[in-house]
Protein backbone atom coordinates (compact mmCIF):
# COMPACT_ATOMS: atom_id res chain seq x y z
CA UNK A 1 0.00 0.00 0.00
CA UNK A 2 1.12 3.49 -0.68
CA UNK A 3 2.02 5.65 2.29
CA UNK A 4 -0.31 8.58 2.85
CA UNK A 5 0.95 11.76 1.31
CA UNK A 6 1.49 14.41 4.01
CA UNK A 7 -0.59 17.49 3.57
CA UNK A 8 1.31 20.68 2.82
CA UNK A 9 1.61 23.15 5.62
CA UNK A 10 -1.29 25.53 5.60
CA UNK A 11 -0.35 28.87 4.11
CA UNK A 12 -3.00 30.62 6.22
CA UNK A 13 -1.11 30.04 9.45
CA UNK A 14 2.10 31.34 7.90
CA UNK A 15 0.38 34.46 6.59
CA UNK A 16 -1.26 35.11 9.95
CA UNK A 17 2.06 34.75 11.74
CA UNK A 18 3.76 37.15 9.33
CA UNK A 19 0.93 39.65 9.68
CA UNK A 20 1.02 39.40 13.46
CA UNK A 21 4.73 40.18 13.64
CA UNK A 22 4.85 42.62 10.74
CA UNK A 23 6.21 46.14 11.35
CA UNK A 24 2.79 47.73 11.07
CA UNK A 25 1.23 45.25 13.50
CA UNK A 26 3.94 46.01 16.03
CA UNK A 27 3.45 49.73 15.48
CA UNK A 28 -0.29 49.31 16.05
CA UNK A 29 0.47 47.53 19.31
CA UNK A 30 2.74 50.39 20.37
CA UNK A 31 0.08 52.99 19.54
CA UNK A 32 -2.52 50.99 21.49
CA UNK A 33 -0.19 50.81 24.50
CA UNK A 34 0.53 54.54 24.40
CA UNK A 35 -3.15 55.42 24.10
CA UNK A 36 -3.97 53.12 27.03
CA UNK A 37 -1.21 54.73 29.09
CA UNK A 38 -2.45 58.23 28.28
CA UNK A 39 -6.04 57.31 29.17
CA UNK A 40 -4.85 55.79 32.44
CA UNK A 41 -3.01 58.99 33.33
CA UNK A 42 -6.06 61.13 32.60
CA UNK A 43 -8.39 58.88 34.60
CA UNK A 44 -6.29 58.03 37.64
CA UNK A 45 -3.78 60.92 37.79
CA UNK A 46 -0.88 58.93 39.28
CA UNK A 47 1.04 62.13 39.99
CA UNK A 48 -1.45 62.80 42.80
CA UNK A 49 -0.78 59.36 44.20
CA UNK A 50 2.92 60.11 44.22
CA UNK A 51 2.54 63.47 45.94
CA UNK A 52 -0.46 62.97 48.25
CA UNK A 53 -1.13 59.25 48.66
CA UNK A 54 2.42 57.93 48.91
CA UNK A 55 2.81 54.73 50.98
CA UNK A 56 4.14 55.24 54.48
CA UNK A 57 7.66 54.06 53.76
CA UNK A 58 10.94 55.64 54.73
CA UNK A 59 14.60 55.41 53.93
CA UNK A 60 16.10 53.73 50.90
CA UNK A 61 13.02 51.58 50.23
CA UNK A 62 10.86 54.65 49.69
CA UNK A 63 13.47 56.26 47.42
CA UNK A 64 13.79 53.10 45.30
CA UNK A 65 10.01 52.61 45.09
CA UNK A 66 9.54 56.21 44.02
CA UNK A 67 12.22 55.83 41.33
CA UNK A 68 10.45 52.78 39.88
CA UNK A 69 7.07 54.52 39.99
CA UNK A 70 8.63 57.62 38.44
CA UNK A 71 9.98 55.59 35.52
CA UNK A 72 6.63 53.93 34.89
CA UNK A 73 4.83 57.27 35.06
CA UNK A 74 7.16 59.01 32.62
CA UNK A 75 6.72 56.15 30.17
CA UNK A 76 2.96 56.77 30.55
CA UNK A 77 3.33 60.52 29.75
CA UNK A 78 3.07 61.93 33.27
CA UNK A 79 4.91 65.30 33.06
CA UNK A 80 8.38 65.08 34.60
CA UNK A 81 8.27 68.53 36.26
CA UNK A 82 5.40 67.38 38.48
CA UNK A 83 7.27 64.21 39.41
CA UNK A 84 10.47 66.15 40.12
CA UNK A 85 8.61 68.56 42.39
CA UNK A 86 7.04 65.60 44.19
CA UNK A 87 10.46 63.97 44.64
CA UNK A 88 11.81 67.10 46.27
CA UNK A 89 8.78 67.52 48.50
CA UNK A 90 8.89 63.89 49.64
CA UNK A 91 12.60 63.23 50.06
CA UNK A 92 14.41 66.56 50.06
CA UNK A 93 17.06 67.74 47.63
CA UNK A 94 19.65 64.95 47.73
CA UNK A 95 17.57 61.77 47.97
CA UNK A 96 14.91 63.33 45.75
CA UNK A 97 17.46 64.05 43.03
CA UNK A 98 18.82 60.49 43.13
CA UNK A 99 15.34 59.00 42.91
CA UNK A 100 14.21 61.38 40.16
CA UNK A 101 17.30 60.79 38.02
CA UNK A 102 17.00 57.02 38.38
CA UNK A 103 13.34 57.24 37.38
CA UNK A 104 14.22 59.49 34.44
CA UNK A 105 16.72 57.00 33.04
CA UNK A 106 14.37 54.08 33.70
CA UNK A 107 11.42 55.75 31.98
CA UNK A 108 13.55 56.82 29.03
CA UNK A 109 14.92 53.29 28.70
CA UNK A 110 11.42 51.79 28.70
CA UNK A 111 10.20 54.22 26.04
CA UNK A 112 13.31 53.74 23.90
CA UNK A 113 13.04 49.95 24.06
CA UNK A 114 9.35 50.00 23.13
CA UNK A 115 9.93 52.42 20.26
CA UNK A 116 12.90 50.49 18.92
CA UNK A 117 11.20 47.08 19.15
CA UNK A 118 7.71 48.02 18.01
CA UNK A 119 8.00 51.18 15.96
CA UNK A 120 11.36 51.56 14.21
CA UNK A 121 10.82 49.15 11.29
CA UNK A 122 7.49 50.74 10.35
CA UNK A 123 8.43 54.39 10.84
CA UNK A 124 11.89 54.61 9.30
CA UNK A 125 10.58 54.33 5.69
CA UNK A 126 8.36 57.36 6.44
CA UNK A 127 11.29 59.69 7.19
CA UNK A 128 11.05 61.60 3.92
CA UNK A 129 10.54 65.22 4.86
CA UNK A 130 13.49 67.59 5.10
CA UNK A 131 13.08 68.22 8.81
CA UNK A 132 12.55 64.54 9.59
CA UNK A 133 15.60 63.53 7.60
CA UNK A 134 17.71 66.21 9.27
CA UNK A 135 16.61 65.12 12.76
CA UNK A 136 17.20 61.46 11.94
CA UNK A 137 20.67 62.17 10.54
CA UNK A 138 21.61 64.22 13.58
CA UNK A 139 20.48 61.55 16.05
CA UNK A 140 21.95 58.67 14.05
CA UNK A 141 25.40 60.21 13.48
CA UNK A 142 25.78 62.32 16.61
CA UNK A 143 23.45 60.54 18.99
CA UNK A 144 25.13 61.22 22.33
CA UNK A 145 25.84 64.89 21.60
CA UNK A 146 22.37 65.53 20.18
CA UNK A 147 20.52 63.81 23.01
CA UNK A 148 22.69 65.56 25.59
CA UNK A 149 21.67 68.91 24.10
CA UNK A 150 17.99 67.92 24.12
CA UNK A 151 18.17 67.00 27.80
CA UNK A 152 20.14 70.09 28.81
CA UNK A 153 17.76 72.43 26.98
CA UNK A 154 14.39 70.68 27.32
CA UNK A 155 12.48 72.29 24.48
CA UNK A 156 11.39 68.92 23.06
CA UNK A 157 8.94 66.94 25.26
CA UNK A 158 10.61 64.09 27.11
CA UNK A 159 8.50 61.30 25.57
CA UNK A 160 8.83 62.71 22.05
CA UNK A 161 12.63 62.79 22.35
CA UNK A 162 12.64 59.17 23.55
CA UNK A 163 10.63 57.86 20.62
CA UNK A 164 12.47 59.98 18.04
CA UNK A 165 15.74 58.54 19.29
CA UNK A 166 14.29 55.03 19.16
CA UNK A 167 13.28 55.43 15.52
CA UNK A 168 16.75 56.70 14.61
CA UNK A 169 19.85 54.49 14.53
CA UNK A 170 21.15 55.86 17.80
CA UNK A 171 22.66 53.31 20.19
CA UNK A 172 20.97 52.30 23.44
CA UNK A 173 23.96 53.00 25.71
CA UNK A 174 24.71 56.51 24.34
CA UNK A 175 21.02 57.33 24.68
CA UNK A 176 20.90 56.34 28.36
CA UNK A 177 24.21 58.05 29.17
CA UNK A 178 23.15 61.30 27.50
CA UNK A 179 19.79 61.15 29.25
CA UNK A 180 21.32 60.58 32.67
CA UNK A 181 23.98 63.28 32.35
CA UNK A 182 21.92 65.85 30.49
CA UNK A 183 18.92 65.58 32.82
CA UNK A 184 20.88 66.46 35.96
CA UNK A 185 20.68 70.29 35.88
CA UNK A 186 17.00 70.67 35.04
CA UNK A 187 15.93 67.81 37.30
CA UNK A 188 17.97 69.23 40.18
CA UNK A 189 16.32 72.62 39.75
CA UNK A 190 12.81 71.16 39.99
CA UNK A 191 13.71 68.90 42.91
CA UNK A 192 15.21 71.81 44.85
CA UNK A 193 12.15 73.90 44.07
CA UNK A 194 9.93 71.11 45.36
CA UNK A 195 11.95 70.68 48.53
CA UNK A 196 11.81 74.45 49.25
CA UNK A 197 8.23 75.04 48.11
CA UNK A 198 7.25 75.85 51.68
CA UNK A 199 9.58 78.86 51.66
CA UNK A 200 9.18 80.47 48.21
CA UNK A 201 11.28 83.48 49.17
CA UNK A 202 14.34 81.42 50.10
CA UNK A 203 17.49 81.86 47.95
CA UNK A 204 17.52 78.17 46.98
CA UNK A 205 13.94 78.31 45.67
CA UNK A 206 14.51 81.54 43.77
CA UNK A 207 17.74 80.27 42.19
CA UNK A 208 16.06 77.03 41.14
CA UNK A 209 13.13 78.84 39.56
CA UNK A 210 15.45 81.27 37.83
CA UNK A 211 17.43 78.40 36.35
CA UNK A 212 14.22 76.77 35.07
CA UNK A 213 13.17 80.01 33.38
CA UNK A 214 16.59 80.58 31.83
CA UNK A 215 16.83 77.07 30.40
CA UNK A 216 13.34 77.46 28.94
CA UNK A 217 14.36 80.69 27.23
CA UNK A 218 17.59 79.10 25.96
CA UNK A 219 15.65 76.12 24.58
CA UNK A 220 13.28 78.45 22.72
CA UNK A 221 16.21 80.42 21.28
CA UNK A 222 18.00 77.26 20.11
CA UNK A 223 14.81 75.93 18.50
CA UNK A 224 14.31 79.26 16.69
CA UNK A 225 17.88 79.22 15.36
CA UNK A 226 17.59 75.61 14.23
CA UNK A 227 14.34 76.35 12.43
CA UNK A 228 15.82 79.25 10.48
CA UNK A 229 18.93 77.24 9.65
CA UNK A 230 16.82 74.43 8.21
CA UNK A 231 14.78 76.93 6.22
CA UNK A 232 18.00 78.34 4.82
CA UNK A 233 18.89 74.91 3.44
Amino acid sequence: MLAPVPRPTSGLAVRCTRALFSPWSRLSLLVAMLVAAAVTVVMYEPQRLLSAGWPQLSGAAAVVLFGVAYGACTAAFVPRPLLNLAAGALFGSQAGLVSALAGTVLGAGISFALGRLLGQDALRPLLRGRWLKAADTQLSRHGFRSMLALRLFPGVPFAAANYCAAVSRMGYVPFLLATGIGSIPNTAAYVVAGSRAGSPTSPAFLIAMGFIVLTGIAAAAIAWCKRHRLRGH
